[in-house]
C-alpha cells in the first residue's frame, strides 16, 4: 500500500495543533492546582468547577459529536437496507440531552458528586457501586473502540497506512493530553476538534453536491437509481426496534459519566442547564453535514469515480463511506484539508471517554490512578478497535450496554432512593444482565438462546430481532429493583433477612466539597472565627 505523503502531512498538521492546545491547557491546570486547595484530583476530573459556560456548551457538544456520531449518521443514510429514517442519532441525543439539563442537572450537582459512581456509593456502599462500574466501563471501552475504530479505518481509507497503524498513532495523541491536563485539556482540545470538525465538513459539502458523478440526490431521496432511495423505509413490523433505538440513546445517554463530568464542571446549576439545552440544539444541527454526504453517496455512480465497482457498499465498505466520498467525490486538495480536521476532530469523543473511565477509580492515590486508567482504557480501546468493522453497530452497542444495565439503576438512585436497597440493585443488575446475555449479541459472538415476539429467522441461523427488547429489559430490572427492595424490607422488619442499613459515606465515598481559591478559602475562615480573635487561618 502507497502510503499518501501529503495526506498524512495535513493530518500531522492538525494533530499537532490539538495536542499543542492541549499542553498549553494541561499548563493552565497546573496554574488552577496552585491557586485553589482541597483535592487536586478534582481539578483533573471536573475542571475545579470553574469552566466558562461557553468552553463547556463547546466540551458537551463535542463529547456526542465524535467519530461513532460523524461516520455513523453518514453510514445509515448511504446503507440501501437503512437510510435517512434510521438515523436516529441526532434525534436520540438532542432529546437525551434536554433530558439531562431538565431532570439530572440539580439532583446530581446537590451534593457535589464528582463521578456517576457516588450516588451509588453513598447510598449502597463499595461493593455494589464496584459492581454497577463494571458495564460503565463497559459502556466507556466500546465507545472508545467505536471512535478509534472509525478514526483508524479513515486514515487507512484516504492515507494509504494501515488501520492498525492509525488506530495507534490516533490513541497514543489523545492519551498523552488527556494524561498532562485532565478535563481542562479534554475541554480546551474539544473547542479547537469541534471547530474542525464544523470547518472540514462544511468546507467539502459544495463540492460533494457538484460532483459529477453523482445524480441530483433529492431525486435519489424517492427513486431507486445506483441503489434503494436513501430515505428509507419504515414499515409497521419495524416500529419497534425504531423506538427501542430513540429511547436507547435519549433515556441511555444521560447514563455515561461523561456527561456528569460536564455538568459538574461548570460552576452553577443554571450554567449547567444551559450547556445542555444549548448542546441539545447544536447537535442534531452538526449531523447535517455528514447526512448529506451520506446522501449524495446513495446518489453516486461509483464506476465512474477514481473509487470503481462494486461500490463501498458492495465491498463491505459502507461504514467508511463519509471519508471514502470526501476522497473520490472532491478535488484532491479539499479532500486533504477536510479529512485532516476530520482525523483531529474524530478524537474528541475518545479523550472524553478515556477521563470518564478513569475518573470513576478509587480515591486512594486518585491522581496515580487516573493516569494508569487513561493509559490502559487507551490500550483496551485501541486493541478493540481493530476488530471494528461498522462504526454504527459499535456506536449502537454501547448505548445498548448502558441503556439495558444502567439506566434502571441510575433512575432509581436518582428519583426513585427512598424505595430501594443494595438487595434491589444486585437483583435488578442479575436480571438485566441474564435477560441480554440470553438475547445475544452478533457483533461479539453472543448467541441468541432466548426467542422474542416477532423474531426473524435469517439465513445464518440467526434471529433478528424486531421486539423493543432492549427498553424491555430496562423497564424489567426497574420493576425488579423496586420489588426486591421492597421484599428485603419486609423481611428484613420480620427479622428473616439481615437488617437493612446504610453505607458508610464518611469513609468510603469519594465526592468532594467544591474546591476553593486562597481568598475564598480565607473568608471562609474568618466567618468561622469568633468575634474578636485575632487568630489568622493557615493559607493553602
Amino acid at each position: 500500500m502507497v502510503v499518501n505523503w501529503l495526506g498524512l502531512l495535513s493530518i500531522g498538521v492538525f494533530y499537532i495543533i490539538v495536542l499543542g492546545t492541549g499542553v498549553w491547557a494541561s499548563r493552565k491546570s497546573k496554574r488552577e492546582e496552585k491557586k485553589c486547595t482541597g483535592n487536586l484530583s478534582e481539578i483533573a476530573m471536573v475542571g475545579g468547577r470553574n469552566l466558562n459556560v461557553w468552553v463547556s456548551i463547546f466540551t458537551m457538544t463535542a463529547t456526542w459529536v465524535g467519530g461513532g456520531y460523524i461516520l455513523g449518521n453518514a453510514e445509515v443514510v448511504y446503507n440501501p437496507t437503512l437510510g435517512l429514517v434510521w438515523a436516529t442519532g441526532p434525534i436520540g441525543y438532542g432529546v437525551s440531552l434536554f433530558i439531562g439539563g431538565l431532570f439530572f442537572v440539580k439532583p446530581l450537582r446537590s451534593k457535589n458528586y464528582v463521578t456517576l459512581m457516588d450516588p451509588f456509593q453513598e447510598k449502597y456502599g463499595n461493593t455494589v457501586a464496584a459492581v454497577l462500574f463494571i458495564p460503565a466501563l463497559i459502556g466507556d471501552l466500546v465507545w472508545i473502540a467505536c471512535i478509534l475504530g472509525a478514526l483508524g479505518g479513515t486514515l487507512s481509507v484516504v492515507m494509504g497506512i494501515s488501520s492498525s497503524l492509525a488506530v495507534c498513532i490516533s490513541a497514543s495523541v489523545a492519551v498523552l493530553y488527556t494524561l498532562m491536563g485532565g478535563l481542562y485539556s479534554v475541554a480546551y482540545t474539544d473547542v479547537i476538534q469541534l471547530s474542525f470538525m464544523v470547518f472540514g465538513l462544511w468546507f467539502c459539502v459544495p463540492f460533494i453536491l457538484t460532483s459529477p458523478s453523482s445524480a441530483n440526490f433529492t431525486v435519489a431521496a424517492v427513486t431507486k437509481l445506483y441503489q434503494e432511495p436513501w430515505l428509507g423505509k419504515l414499515e409497521l413490523e419495524d416500529a419497534g426496534r425504531w423506538v427501542d433505538e430513540i429511547l436507547l440513546l435519549a433515556i441511555g445517554g444521560v447514563c455515561y459519566q461523561t456527561f456528569y463530568q460536564r455538568v459538574l464542571s461548570t460552576a452553577t446549576d443554571a450554567q449547567a442547564k444551559i450547556t445542555c439545552f444549548a448542546a441539545a440544539v447544536i447537535c442534531p444541527l452538526l449531523a447535517i453535514p455528514s447526512l448529506i454526504v451520506g446522501a449524495v453517496a446513495a446518489s453516486t455512480d461509483w464506476n465512474q469515480t477514481t473509487y470503481g465497482s462494486p461500490s463501498p457498499y458492495e465491498q463491505g465498505k459502507a461504514g467508511m463511506i463519509l471519508p471514502i466520498a470526501l476522497q473520490h467525490l472532491c478535488p484532491v486538495y479539499i479532500s486533504l484539508v477536510a479529512i485532516g480536521a476530520l482525523a483531529a476532530s474524530v478524537m474528541s469523543s475518545v479523550d472524553s471517554a478515556l477521563l470518564s473511565v478513569a475518573s470513576q477509580a478509587s480515591e486512594q492515590n486518585i491522581l496515580v490512578v487516573i493516569k494508569v486508567s487513561v493509559l490502559l482504557c487507551g490500550i483496551m480501546g485501541a486493541a478493540i478497535a481493530m476488530i471494528t468493522t461498522s462504526v454504527y453497530l459499535f456506536w449502537i452497542f454501547s448505548a445498548d450496554v448502558v441503556y439495558s444495565m444502567m439506566t434502571p439503576q441510575v433512575i432509581c438512585i436518582f428519583f426513585l432512593s427512598r424505595w430501594v436497597n443494595q438487595y434491589g440493585a444486585y437483583s435488578g443488575f442479575a436480571v438485566a444482565l441474564v435477560l441480554r446475555v440470553l438475547i445475544g449479541e452478533s457483533l461479539i459472538g453472543l448467541p441468541d438462546v432466548m426467542p422474542l415476539p416477532w423474531d426473524k429467522i435469517q439465513e445464518d441461523g440467526h434471529r433478528f430481532r424486531l421486539f423493543p427488547f432492549r427498553t424491555a429489559i430496562m423497564l424489567i430490572s426497574t420493576g425488579t429493583i423496586l420489588l426486591v427492595s421492597r421484599l428485603a424490607v419486609w423481611l428484613s422488619e420480620r427479622r428473616l433477612l439481615k437488617r437493612i442499613r446504610g453505607a458508610e459515606t464518611d469513609a468510603n465515598t469519594r465526592y468532594m466539597v467544591p474546591v476553593r481559591t486562597e481568598t475564598e478559602t480565607e473568608t471562609v475562615k474568618d466567618d468561622l472565627l469568633p468575634q474578636g480573635s485575632n487568630e489568622e487561618g493557615e493559607k493553602c
